[in-house]
């Protein structure tokens, strides 16, 4: 399939942080791209500002009469998973004979004549693709990067290349996405059990990861965290190599501590891979990001980059310019009364190791959580796990379940997953958040979720500003 004989790209779900991304790549290649999205966001507006057009109801009259009456070798229709399965502007492409293409296939076909890198895992994958963008970037290796996140660098989820042909993309276990690649370099960087709608079980999903992990392409270059127990099979005349910020692994953290609340450490190689050594150890590292999970992060971004030729001091420079990824773990106040830190932590053990994180960098404080469960499903699985990970804060305000794509489910809601937390706590609404905050007492405010308390963010701001 050759993407540049289409004359229109037309995105169902066009809001979404990878079908955003999507949209302006192929902007950027001239094509015209429309779309659709159930609300406007901060990211439709940007998009609609590069002339994007854009309409907010499902309804197939609001569809331009040019994209309509496209015959179907002139126009590609992108969808994300997350569409209703009785959006009416689906069937009716469909109707059209024009079949609509997951964004993972799309991205699959984008990649295909690409060396491509692909970052997959349960959790760091936004993380670790902005960090090796960066590294590239400032190493004078250019890319193209497919972001799950806005990156503070780049200010966007996109960032094109101006020459190469090196492509860094999220591989999203969801729906079994990634399985639409092939890269020439992989990163797994954890496995937890997730998405039980798609998968069966924890072995079902192992099994996902590990065809995943066959696809890269001979002398590929396949990373694991060194703690993920899956079995993978070093890619043919390649390299299977692990990395670790809390045990023996090819590349390794060391001496990590809290200096001015920044994360400490070094990184070093072992000598079983001389081929890819740094020219020397790397040490006094300093990032915003704290916890190991996020060291780990940069130990994956950088054993890439290393690997693509990336030196010892650009590595060390990138990393200690780099800003971040907005909604992870950015602190948005930070004064004598409070600090804000807002993170996209949805699964319970991202929240586990935010709250871990939170309760090193800012030791003795009173720490309060505002959490938004994302998906009746997820809540459902893992509400046990939620309880725990939560309970490490030292008081709890839970919003109501963001549906995402789901219905409700009976007897899953945020009462129900108050009742199994252990610590003080209460359920309210977003309109009443302010309200129930402005009765509160604590020193570090942490907001966590997926779903739209992103949208409170700035009102928080305000209320404490």
């Amino acid at each position: 399939m050759n993407l540049d004989l289409y004359k229109h790209i037309y995105l169902l779900g066009i809001g979404g942080i990878g079908m955003s991304a999507l949209a302006k790549y192929f902007n950027a290649q001239g094509i015209q791209v429309s779309g659709y999205d159930k609300s406007k966001t901060t990211l439709t507006e940007k998009l609609e500002k590069e002339g994007i057009a854009i309409h907010y109801k499902d309804d197939i009259s609001q569809i331009s009469d040019e994209v309509k009456v496209a015959k179907f070798a002139e126009i590609l229709v992108i969808y994300t998973p997350a569409i209703d399965e009785n959006n009416t502007e689906f069937h009716f492409f469909k109707e059209k004979g024009i079949i609509p293409l997951k964004r993972s296939e799309v991205l699959g076909i984008i990649t295909r004549q690409s060396f491509t890198i692909a970052i997959a895992g349960t959790h760091g994958k936004t993380t670790t693709a902005a960090l090796l963008t960066h590294i590239l970037k400032n190493s004078e290796i250019d890319c193209t990067a497919f972001l799950g996140g806005v990156s503070k660098d780049f200010n966007s989820n996109l960032i094109l290349a101006e020459k190469g042909n090196i492509v860094i993309v999220e591989a999203d276990e969801y729906d079994r996405s990634f399985l639409s690649l092939y890269p020439d370099v992989a990163v797994i960087t954890s496995i937890d059990e997730d998405h039980l709608d798609i998968y069966e079980n924890k072995k079902s999903l192992e099994i996902a990861f590990q065809k995943f992990a066959s696809q890269v392409k001979q002398k590929g270059f396949l990373l694991v965290q060194a703690g993920v127990q899956t079995e993978f099979e070093k890619p043919e005349e390649g390299a299977l190599v692990s990395y670790s910020a809390t045990e023996k692994a090819d590349y390794y953290a060391s001496n990590i501590g809290i200096s001015n609340n920044k994360t400490k450490f070094d990184i070093g190689v072992l000598d079983i891979l001389p081929e890819m050594a740094y020219e020397k150890k790397i040490t006094n590292l300093l990032i915003d990001m704290p916890g190991k999970h996020n060291i780990e992060n940069v130990l994956a971004a950088s054993a890439v980059a290393c690997f693509l030729g990336a030196t010892c001091d650009n590595v060390e420079k990138a990393i200690g310019s780099f800003k971040g990824i907005k909604r992870r773990f950015e602190i948005h106040l930070h004064n004598d009364k409070m600090t804000f830190i807002d993170d996209y932590a949805h699964h319970p053990k991202e929240v586990k190791v935010t709250i871990q994180a939170v309760k090193e960098l800012y030791e003795g404080k009173k720490v309060m959580v505002i959490f938004q469960p994302h998906l009746f499903s997820r809540t459902q699985d893992f509400a046990d796990e939620f309880a725990e990970s939560l309970s490490l804060s030292d008081e709890l305000i839970l919003l109501e379940i963001y549906p995402a794509r789901e219905k409700p489910i009976d007897g899953v809601t945020s009462q129900m997953l108050a009742e199994k937390c252990t610590i003080k706590n209460e359920v309210c609404s977003k309109e009443q958040l302010l309200s129930v905050l402005e009765k509160k007492d604590f020193e570090v405010l942490l907001t966590m979720g997926a779903g739209d308390i992103s949208t409170l963010v700035q009102p928080i701001k305000e209320f404490y500003n």
